[in-house]
């Protein structure tokens, strides 16, 4: 009997619908988020969404995937370089 134990994170992938719905699975970790930014980690870089009146419709860590409703104007990656000890909590509480 085989089982199935590849437990690696989701693929990432990008679905913008027109310029209001946005979906992004792959998603580790949100960064931070404001009605004109939302910044995230994914399996492929840092993501940073920007806009006008985002709103998380739906967020699952779980399952990585993330809907965003709002005006999108750009997605942009950040450029990874070196690695400072994870997301934001991490780096406050010295993890």
């Amino acid at each position: 009997m085989a089982y199935d134990t590849d437990f690696s994170a989701p693929a990432h992938r990008v679905t913008l619908e027109g310029r209001d719905r946005l979906t992004v699975s792959g998603v580790e970790d949100v960064d931070r988020f404001d009605e004109n930014e939302i910044v995230m980690n994914t399996a492929e870089g840092t993501l940073v969404v920007t806009g006008e009146n985002l709103h998380i419709d739906k967020l699952s860590l779980d399952g990585g995937e993330l809907h965003v409703d709002g005006r999108v104007e750009t997605l942009s990656y950040e450029d990874a370089g070196p690695s400072h000890g994870g997301g934001l909590l991490s780096r406050l509480f010295g993890g």
